[in-house]
C-alpha cells in the first residue's frame, strides 16, 4: 500500500476531456469514458473529474455522462462540477461517485458541505481552492466560475469551509495549472498546516520528483492532469500513469527521474 494517493485530475467540457493551461488554452484530449477504460488498466489508486463549465453555465451535473463514466469506474471516483444541493450529490453518490467536489456552492453557502457530511460523512465531501496570485505576489482565492479573484483572505476561506464538515481539501494553484513546473510547495506547507484534514495537491506537476517534494511539503495527496495525460516536447495527448514500483521508490526516497 502506498503511503501517498496519486490521482488523475480529468476536466471535463462539453462532453469531452480537455487540458488547460493557466485555466485558459483548452485543449481537447479525448472521450472521457474511452479514459477511464486505460486508467482502470493501469490501476489508477483514484480519480476526479471536474466539469469546469458547470457552475459558470448556471447548470446541473451531466448526470447521464457521470453515469457512464462511473460504470466503467474500477476505482474510487470524486466528481465536481454544477453541485448545488443535497439531492444533487445523493444522485452523483447512488452512480457510485465516491466524493462530491464543491467549489462555487460552497462558498456561497458552506451549510451546504455541512448538510452532505451529515447525512453521507464528512470523507463524501471534498472541497475545491483555486488560488492565484494578485501582482503583490499575495494569494488570492480565484473563483473559477466568476472568472475573478475574490475579496478576502484565503485561509479564512478554507478554515470556514474545513469547519462546515469537509473531509478533504483540493488545493489547485491557478499559476501552476499545466505548466508542467512544479507545484506551489510553499502553498501547500500553508494549506497543509492551516487545517487538520487531508490537502490534496494539484497544478504544475511535471515530474515523479514532484510528487515527493509535494507531501514533503505537507500534501496527503497528489493530483496532475497534464503529467498524466500529454507526453513529449509537443504536449501530444497520451495517457500514462506510473507502475506501482515506481511509485513505492519514490517515497522510499529513491531517485525516479
Amino acid at each position: 500500500m502506498l503511503k501517498h494517493r496519486i490521482i488523475p485530475a480529468l476536466l471535463l467540457r462539453e462532453s469531452g476531456l480537455v487540458k488547460t493551461q493557466r485555466f485558459g488554452k483548452h485543449k481537447y484530449i479525448g472521450d472521457p469514458v474511452n479514459a477511464i477504460r486505460i486508467f482502470n488498466e493501469k490501476e489508477v489508486d483514484e480519480l476526479i473529474l471536474l466539469d469546469i463549465d458547470a457552475s459558470r453555465q448556471g447548470r446541473e451535473p451531466n448526470y447521464d455522462l457521470i453515469e457512464s463514466v462511473a460504470a466503467e469506474c474500477f476505482m474510487p471516483f470524486g466528481y465536481g462540477g454544477g453541485i448545488s444541493s443535497i439531492e444533487q450529490a445523493r444522485r452523483l453518490f447512488a452512480f457510485g461517485v465516491e466524493k462530491v467536489v464543491l467549489q462555487t456552492a460552497a462558498l456561497a453557502y458552506p451549510g451546504l458541505i455541512r448538510e452532505i457530511a451529515q447525512r453521507f460523512g464528512s470523507q463524501s465531501v471534498v472541497v475545491s481552492l483555486d488560488i492565484k496570485r494578485d501582482w503583490f505576489g499575495r494569494y488570492r482565492l480565484w473563483s473559477s466560475s466568476h472568472r475573478k479573484a475574490l475579496n478576502g483572505d484565503w485561509l479564512d476561506s478554507l478554515k470556514l469551509l474545513v469547519e462546515a464538515g469537509a473531509g478533504e481539501v483540493l488545493l489547485n494553484s491557478v499559476d501552476r495549472d499545466g505548466t508542467l513546473q512544479g507545484y506551489d510547495l510553499r502553498l501547500i506547507e500553508i494549506a497543509a498546516h492551516a487545517v487538520g484534514i487531508p490537502v490534496i495537491a494539484l497544478g504544475g506537476a511535471g515530474s515523479l520528483q514532484d510528487f515527493r517534494l509535494a507531501t514533503d511539503s505537507g500534501a496527503s495527496a497528489v493530483a496532475a492532469g497534464s503529467l498524466f495525460v500529454m507526453q513529449g516536447p509537443h504536449r501530444a495527448v497520451l495517457i500514462s500513469y506510473p507502475n506501482y514500483s515506481e511509485l513505492e521508490s519514490l517515497f522510499r526516497g529513491q531517485d525516479v527521474s
